[in-house]
């Protein structure tokens, strides 16, 4: 799809209008130089002239020195034109970088489940990357050369009619021929991109889960992918290039016959008698000159192509829409919410996950959500934190339609701890409030207090400031655990959820969690997602899902008491399993070191 000459005045007007001081000392520098570069020839013609004419010894070195000083600021007017357009590009760069990331964490979950991690950083990272040179050297090489162009068939005009009607006409043959193939590289470069993003994603994926790669013997089936995605790449990338190539041997023909019609030309007007050997230097010289900004244009557009692939993708992006419109209005009351369910069905693509789902959770009590994996258990959290918006029924919080309220809003009241702490290579602060640099420390470390990690708090080399990550501070599961209830403890929830928390972590450190659970769920309502039935032991209600369908619900205490129920025997199987089984050993030592 080819993108209209337009689209690039907008792009160029939307992110260089904030920098308009700066494009106006770039204007000055260009025009500067330009205008130095039409006007020093015309000395080396005077120079001749006055040579071969036999003029003074004195008007000789009076045209060098003035040569040579307007050759010294045609040169320090480039520099100084390429430094503002540099740092007019970076910056235009950085804000469309910083827009599309904006963006994609805007969007709905789905988009981001049907993209690889890696096919993102080549659209945010990748695409802007070749945009820069759009920035900055479109306007050096297509709008400076372009007018270079211009002042040199003007002054040629000036100098001779027959040779600049002539080198006019050849300029916008060349121009129209070149414009013209431009079009002819836009889809192999476009197919070269996505390729290239492609790659990224396969190899973002693949490092990711290396470990269960090596330890699977996956290593040459990782290795063939690898192969057959280079070999989709090379015949794209060779026909991209074939494209380019046939660019540069189109200028490089023009050249040649430009430079033929300037000799026969000045030739001719000799042999008549018409001009100066100045003159003839002249016409020779500014049709070499023509080269240049022809060539440029040349460079450029064959590099345009790129971007107008570039540009395509980027606004392919910015045009995808949220599934998800945040435009509620409605803010949560404080305390404890309740939550509730009226016939929910919902499903990712065809078949239903989730079938007429119905449950009352009022504020302060806790709902036990147990099921097999797949019954649907996960689901009901994502619709919770609005990842997701159901097909049919209604889901609320604090009796309040969750659509109606402000996504920013509902995922602040909502506490959402799981099996897998993800943390960030960043300070131990920034981990705990998520960037949130309004939360005072004296407030982090009572929270840390309350959790039992004073003691590892103060054996930090820096405290707060001190670096988690890979290079940095590790944490035991069991120490990352109770950093995440710090998180949930920080934000100060009304509905906290909590999937299986404590299951990786060995007795011990599982007795600590669940106090730290018990403290967390004061005064605030809870959802707790169990595989094992002893972590539903605080819950006022029971929701056993299967198929995601309701199999039993009601109140906990009912349920275990009544030998009928679905629960009871879960309840009765797993004391059975549990005889049958060794009791586990407390285990001292550091946990999952």
């Amino acid at each position: 799809m080819q993108i209209p000459l337009q689209q690039y005045g907008s792009f160029l007007a939307e992110y260089l209008k904030p920098q308009r001081g700066r494009v106006g000392w770039l204007a000055i520098a260009l025009l500067s130089s330009i205008a130095l570069q039409i006007f020093n020839p015309q000395i080396l013609g005077y120079f001749i002239d006055t040579a071969v004419s036999g003029g003074s010894q004195q008007k000789l070195y009076t045209a060098a020195f003035l040569f040579i000083g307007l050759a010294f600021l045609t040169q320090l007017f480039s520099v100084i034109a390429a430094y503002f357009s540099e740092t007019v590009a970076w910056t235009a760069t950085n804000a469309l970088r910083m827009n599309l990331t904006k963006h994609c964490l805007s969007l709905d979950l789905s988009f981001h489940k049907a993209r690889t991690p890696g096919e993102l950083l080549e659209r945010v990272d990748g695409d802007v990357n070749t945009l820069s040179r759009f920035f900055s050297q479109f306007i050096i090489h297509v709008l400076g050369n372009g007018i270079l162009l211009f002042g040199i068939l003007v002054t040629l005009l000036f100098e001779n009619r027959l040779a600049g009607i002539s080198l006019t006409v050849f300029s916008s043959v060349s121009l129209l021929l070149l414009l013209g193939l431009r079009s002819f590289a836009i889809a192999p470069w476009r197919a070269y991109r996505q390729l290239s993003a492609d790659f990224l994603g396969f190899i973002g994926e693949y490092l990711t889960g290396r470990e269960d790669i090596r330890a699977n013997g996956a290593v040459s089936y990782v290795m063939h992918r690898f192969h057959d995605l280079l070999q989709q790449w090379l015949p794209v990338y060779q026909k991209a290039r074939f494209a380019s190539t046939v660019l540069w041997s189109t200028s490089v023909g023009l050249f040649t016959i430009g430079n033929a019609i300037a000799l026969g030309i000045s030739a001719y007007l000799w042999k008549q008698q018409a001009i100066t050997i100045g003159t003839a230097y002249l016409i020779f010289h500014y049709t070499n000159l023509l080269a240049q900004p022809i060539e440029r244009i040349r460079e450029e557009l064959e590099d345009l192509q790129q971007v107008e692939a570039s540009i395509h993708r980027i606004q392919e992006l910015f045009e995808l829409r949220s599934r998800l419109p945040d435009e509620g209005l409605s803010f949560l009351p404080t305390g404890a919410l309740s939550v509730a369910f009226e016939s929910v069905w919902f499903r990712y693509e065809r078949d239903w996950i989730l079938q007429n789902i119905c449950f009352q959770l009022p504020p302060n009590q806790v709902l036990g959500l147990i099921g097999h994996t797949g019954s649907g258990k996960s689901t009901i959290v994502r619709l919770l934190l609005r990842l997701y918006d159901v097909q049919e029924g209604g889901v609320y919080v604090g009796d309040i339609p969750i659509h109606q309220i402000p996504l920013r809003e509902l995922r602040q009241r909502i506490g959402f701890v799981t099996q897998d702490v993800q943390l960030f290579q960043s300070s131990v602060r920034n981990n705990l409030t998520f960037f949130n640099s309004h939360i005072p420390d004296q407030q982090i470390i009572e929270t840390l207090a309350g959790l039992g990690l004073s003691q590892w708090l103060q054996s930090l080399p820096n405290g707060l400031d001190t670096q988690l990550g890979a290079d940095s501070v590790g944490l035991s599961a069991g120490q990352a655990q109770l950093l995440a209830f710090a998180r949930v403890f920080l934000k100060n929830p009304g509905l906290v959820i909590l999937d299986e928390a404590s299951s990786r972590l060995d007795p011990t450190t599982e007795m600590h969690i669940e106090q730290a659970i018990d403290r967390l769920l004061e005064n605030r309502t809870g959802i707790v997602i169990a595989h094992r039935l002893a972590t539903v032991k605080r819950a006022d209600q029971i929701l056993i899902l299967e198929q995601g369908q309701i199999v039993e619900y009601g109140d906990r205490h009912s349920l275990m008491h009544n030998p009928q129920s679905h629960f009871s025997r879960l309840l009765q199987a797993e004391r059975h399993a549990s005889v049958l089984l060794p009791q586990p050993q407390a285990y001292h030592g550091k946990e999952n070191d």
